[in-house]
């Protein structure tokens, strides 16, 4: 059975910037995306994606023909909810109360029409759903779903063994090591939550990990690294300094001393040295970010929120975010003093002010960050961000 991972249009604009370059799907939380959590639960070898136009070269749905299963992108799955969306029979569906979580349809090249007007035959599911909507659920849930993909891959397999004989261990029974991790003279502390160290992936001298944590494939903690708790390090990052409650989805590097807490770091984003960010105010109220879909700053109802950064930016050293600071894509920021919350797409500057970061020089970067990976920035990335250059020209008002 196909499977396809639809993107709800009543919640991908909430999910920008992180949804301008990639499917609600493609998001990770936990140690997986939640395309690969329901790949796993479902187990198929693929998924496809049913996103915007200009991110389908990348993201492709794969055969539309015929039946499938469809499933809303933004829903994190557990056995019972995969269970029953196993069971759907041609022509149901299942319901979160309003929201539609999966339906099995026959012609999959309707799939518009059923988001839309639905199937004749719908239920609703056993349990409420966990829907991620708004960006900061993704840090908020993040410990929650590292437990749960935590068992999810573990279970029925063997750890390999911390061969390091200065590397203190506790809670072992909760530690996974992958094939190929080199640990030197660190501290692994799972009593409170797992440890899932990736495969390749390494952790240096004096680092300090405290689960619930994901270290995933090919990625590193630095020397003298704290990593206090809820944190994943997606595929292929560089890690320092005191990082708390935090996820960086892939290819990005906080390589140095300075604290990240609560915040999303993008892919091919990187932290300057002595970066910090800011996630509680002063006055502890409840704090508000930019929203992308609503076009003015929203209350989170969170005490702790950090920094939302889009793929392809970086800051300079000693940058200084501020409470629930959003940061587009493909922005570089740099210079003393606090920059605005709000840094649009392609943004160049600082505290003083911002000029358009020109997409020719975005790319000349893009190309040299990813090439020191051994991956192209070829057509298909060049369009993409073409498309949200396009797209985003409102947001940076000195345009204007």
């Amino acid at each position: 059975m196909h499977v396809l991972l639809f993107d709800d249009p009543a919640i991908r604009p909430h999910l920008l910037p992180f949804t301008f370059t990639r499917p609600v799907a493609a998001l990770r939380c936990g140690i997986l995306t939640l395309a690969e959590k329901w790949q796993h639960r479902l187990g198929v070898s693929a998924v496809g994606y049913l996103t915007q136009p200009y991110l389908q070269a990348k993201f492709p749905a794969g055969d539309v023909s015929g039946a499938a299963l469809i499933i809303n992108g933004a829903v994190c799955p557990d056995d019972l909810l995969a269970h029953q969306v196993q069971a759907l029979q041609p022509g149901q569906a299942l319901y979160c109360a309003e929201l539609l979580v999966a339906a099995h349809i026959t012609d999959a090249s309707q799939v518009a029409e059923l988001i839309q007007d639905g199937l004749p035959e719908t239920r609703q599911v056993a349990e409420p759903v966990t829907v991620i909507d708004r960006p900061w659920q993704l840090f908020l849930r993040n410990g929650v779903e590292i437990r749960r993909d935590f068992t999810l891959l573990t279970r029925g397999r063997s750890s390999q063994p911390v061969n390091d004989a200065h590397t203190i261990v506790y809670g072992s029974e909760n530690i996974f090591i992958e094939e190929g991790v080199k640990i030197r003279a660190a501290i692994l502390n799972a009593e409170d939550g797992p440890i899932y160290l990736g495969k390749n992936s390494q952790v240096h001298e004096g680092a300090v990990l405290k689960g619930p944590m994901a270290l995933c494939e090919g990625s590193h903690i630095n020397a003298g690294a704290k990593m206090r708790g809820d944190n994943t390090v997606g595929p292929f990052c560089k890690v320092g300094g005191e990082v708390g409650n935090s996820i960086l989805l892939g290819y990005s590097n906080k390589g140095h001393d300075g604290y990240l807490g609560n915040s999303v770091i993008g892919e091919w984003c990187n932290l300057g040295a002595d970066t910090n960010t800011s996630n509680l105010k002063n006055n502890y109220a409840p704090v508000k970010i930019w929203s992308h879909a609503e076009h003015r700053f929203v209350d989170t109802s969170q005490t702790f929120c950090g920094l939302m950064m889009g793929d392809h930016s970086k800051c300079g050293i000693n940058t200084m975010f501020n409470t629930g600071t959003v940061v587009g894509v493909g922005a570089n920021i740099f210079g003393a003093g606090f920059p605005r919350t709000f840094i649009p797409s392609f943004s160049w500057g600082g505290a003083a002010g911002f000029e358009t970061f020109k997409l020719p020089k975005v790319n000349e970067v893009a190309e040299r960050v990813m090439a020191r990976r051994g991956l192209p920035y070829d057509a298909v990335e060049q369009n993409i961000m073409k498309e949200v250059f396009t797209s985003t020209n409102e947001d940076r008002a000195w345009e204007k």
